[in-house]
């Protein structure tokens, strides 16, 4: 079994920063994709950063040049790096990999920013 750990949300203002930290621990193996979704009140849940066993790198439109999603194989964590926050970034974020093909998610970490 895999447990993920998020951390690192919390309250901030508009134009603050945030990192948010993912630690995969049970029998995370040869971790291939990462990433980071979240999901705002009433909206849909989103992809919004994914790394491949490979360090390629993709970003939803709305957070190219501020959010920058990286990984540390060693210690089976993915990280977003989240730069000039917005109001719209509120969000529960949640971290997901994929290992051995099958699909785990974290319990989520609210982000609020406020304007």
């Amino acid at each position: 079994q895999v447990q993920l750990k998020e951390s690192g949300g919390g309250l901030v203002q508009a134009g603050e920063s945030l990192r948010l930290s993912c630690a995969a621990s049970g029998s995370a193996f040869s971790i291939n994709r990462m990433a980071w979704h979240r999901q705002a009140p009433g909206k849909q849940r989103e992809l919004v950063a994914s790394i491949s066993g490979g360090g390629t790198t993709n970003y939803v439109d709305s957070v190219k040049e501020r959010f920058t999603i990286s990984r540390d194989n060693a210690d089976k964590t993915v990280y977003l790096q989240m730069n000039n926050l917005k109001p719209e970034d509120t969000a529960v974020y949640y971290c997901n990999i994929i290992t051995q093909g099958r699909l785990y998610w974290g319990q989520g970490t609210q982000v609020t920013v406020s304007s």
